[in-house]
């Protein structure tokens, strides 16, 4: 199974994506990315890890994202790369990462629009992965020890930090299920049921395109 897969997760903080694309990686025996992720952009581009995890998932305002897409889209020399802002030198490198690794092979890779930036990959499946509230504020406060009260404003701030992000760079909304292959319930389903939800579609489509 996943022989030529790429599966992409975006998550709702506190839905278990993290753990879910970890085993699942696993399962699969494939690469896994969540916070990898920042380091091989670092060291694909140069620029220190630290200020990739500074700026990871984290909404830029509207005229550097066009900047950003002006560029991406007409393509940018090593000597342009280095006269850009850094947060347009962060999102270039992380895009071109995600390309690069996606290039490599079948893996998993968790967040940082990796759905937007392997749009024309055809071997990729996209997953959004939710959970009902209360659910994830038990998940959270029991993580990091926190109240209920604190983890409820933990989750509500990072989930709209990461709609932002995302909403700049992509042309969809975070979290509409139209814009993904599977949106699943975590907490209907679980850790191990999302797993199998997840290994199945990916079984079933990679049949299918055998038949093709």
């Amino acid at each position: 199974m996943a022989n030529n897969t790429i599966i992409t997760i975006g998550r709702q903080y506190g839905s278990g994506g993290h753990d879910i694309g970890k085993q699942l990686a696993e399962e699969l025996n494939v690469p896994f990315y969540d916070k990898a992720l920042l380091e091989r952009a670092a060291k694909d581009s140069g620029l220190c890890q630290e200020i990739f995890e500074n700026h990871d998932e984290k909404p830029t305002n509207s005229f550097l994202y066009s900047l950003v897409m002006d560029t991406y889209s007409l393509g940018y020399t090593t000597s342009s790369f280095s006269e850009m802002p850094l947060n347009h030198k962060i999102f270039l490198a992380q895009f071109d990462a995600i390309k690069n690794i996606a290039k490599e092979g079948p893996c998993v890779i968790v967040g940082r629009c990796a759905d937007y930036a392997l749009a024309d990959f055809p071997n990729v499946v996209n997953v959004f992965l939710h959970a009902d509230l209360q659910d994830r504020i038990v998940r959270i406060a029991r993580r990091h020890d926190l109240t209920d009260a604190k983890a409820k404003d933990l989750i509500i701030k990072t989930d709209k930090r990461r709609a932002s992000y995302y909403n700049y760079y992509t042309s969809k909304k975070w979290g509409d299920a139209a814009g993904y292959d599977l949106s699943l319930n975590t907490a209907t389903l679980g850790i191990d049921g999302t797993i199998h939800m997840i290994r199945e579609f990916v079984a079933y489509k990679e049949k299918e395109h055998e038949r093709i």
